[in-house]
C-alpha cells in the first residue's frame, strides 16, 4: 500500500496509489509539490530529524543533503568530470552517483557554457549551483555508510528538480538490496516560471539501496533545445537531493 501526499501550490490531498505491483509492498509516505516548494520540502526535512551535514560514520538518526554549492566542489565547477564519489570521499555524505553518460558535471552558470539559452530555462532552489549528468538524462545514486565503502540502505529520499515540463517523464525509481523495485514516483511539472518541482518517499524502515533518477526526456547538448523554447525533449536538471541517513546494509 502507498500513501501519497501531494501538494500543487499550498494544496494538500490523498492522490491514488501508483499502478500495483506483484503484491502488496511496504507503505510510503509521498510528498510531491511544485511552485513554492519551501515549505514541502522543510517539512521532508523535519521529519526525518537534524542534518548530519559531512560527519563520517552513521548517525543514530537524521538526514543527509546534497546542494552542490560547497567551496570543496568548486574546482570540478562547470567541467564535465565531477567525481562520481565526491559526496563519500571528500564529502562524507554516504551517496556515489553512477550514469550511462560519460560523466557529470556541476554547474555555476545554469548550464549556459553548454547551451546559452539554457540560461532562460533552469533556475536553481538553493544558489547557485545545479547538476546534471552528461550525455544521459538518467543517473543513479547508491547509498554507503558516510565516509566508508559499506553498502547501506535509507528509508527516505527526496530530490529537487527544476524546469519539468512534462507530467509523468521525470521520476524517481527506487530499489531494495535484492534489486526489487519499491516503486516509480513522478515529480510534477513545474506551475510557475520559477521552475521548481519536488518529490520525496519515506518507508517506516531503511529500506532503500538504489534510487534511479530520470530527468525528462533527453540529455542536455549544444543543439538541444527544450520542448519550452521549441525543442523536442523535456530537459530537466537538479538541485537538492535530501535523504534519511545511510544505515549499514545486512
Amino acid at each position: 500500500m502507498v500513501v501519497v501526499v501531494m501538494a500543487c501550490n499550498s494544496d494538500d490531498y490523498i492522490a491514488p496509489p501508483p499502478a500495483p505491483g506483484p503484491g502488496p509492498g511496504p507503505q510510503a509516505t509521498v510528498i510531491t509539490a511544485t511552485g513554492d516548494i519551501n515549505a514541502k520540502v522543510d517539512e521532508f526535512r523535519n521529519a526525518l530529524g537534524p542534518a548530519n551535514g559531512g560527519t563520517a560514520g552513521e548517525q543514530p538518526t537524521g538526514r543527509r543533503e546534497i546542494n552542490w554549492d560547497g567551496a570543496g566542489a568548486n574546482p570540478f565547477n562547470n567541467r564535465d568530470d565531477f567525481p562520481a564519489d565526491f559526496f563519500n570521499t571528500n564529502v562524507k555524505a554516504g551517496a556515489v552517483y553512477t550514469t550511462a553518460g560519460t560523466g557529470f558535471r556541476n554547474d555555476s552558470t545554469l548550464f549556459k557554457d553548454i547551451n546559452p539559452d539554457y540560461a532562460a530555462e533552469f533556475n536553481f532552489f538553493s544558489a547557485n549551483k545545479i547538476f546534471a549528468p552528461v550525455g544521459s538524462n538518467q543517473l543513479d545514486q547508491l547509498f554507503q555508510v558516510a565516509g566508508q565503502p559499506t553498502p547501506a540502505v535509507t528509508r527516505a529520499f527526496g530530490i529537487v528538480f527544476t524546469d519539468v515540463d512534462l507530467a509523468d517523464k521525470t521520476t524517481i525509481q527506487l530499489f531494495a538490496q535484492d534489486g526489487t523495485s519499491l516503486g516509480t514516483f513522478n515529480a510534477p511539472a513545474r506551475s510557475d516560471s520559477a521552475g521548481l518541482s519536488f518529490v520525496s518517499v519515506t518507508f517506516a524502515d531503511a529500506i532503500i539501496a538504489r534510487v534511479r533518477i530520470t530527468l525528462g526526456t533527453g540529455a542536455l547538448g549544444a543543439g538541444v533545445s527544450d520542448v519550452s523554447a521549441g525543442g523536442t525533449v523535456d530537459l530537466v536538471v537538479l538541485d537538492n537531493v535530501i535523504y534519511g541517513e545511510p544505515k549499514r546494509a545486512f
